[in-house]
């Protein structure tokens, strides 16, 4: 008759081994980086369109200043810069990362 390996060959230091733990997985607060782009998105758009409004009071004589209308464009461009720039440091990580050899 035929007996089953297990029951021929009997375990030992079985004892010893420890059953595998799922990695810990750690919690962060705050926002998402999702969240934080969006919010950030957000910022330029309403630095833009008040940049856009203060010219067209400009544009209708109602502004109160020329400075105020000047700085509010300024800022507007300023912004949409730096986010720009921020987009293009993302994707060459992003493309970086994608050429790392395995």
């Amino acid at each position: 008759m035929i007996n089953s390996v297990t029951n021929m060959l009997p375990l030992q230091g079985t004892g010893s081994v420890q059953t595998l733990q799922p990695a810990d997985v750690k919690k962060t607060t705050g926002p998402s980086f999702s969240d934080f782009l969006s919010q950030a998105i957000e910022g330029i758009n309403t630095e833009q369109l008040q940049a856009d409004n203060m010219t067209a009071l400009m544009a209708a004589g109602k502004a109160p200043d020329l400075h105020s209308v000047m700085i509010a464009t300024e800022k507007a461009t300023l912004s949409f810069q730096m986010g720009v720039q921020i987009r293009n440091k993302a994707l060459e990580s992003y493309q970086e990362i994608m050429r790392m050899q395995m």
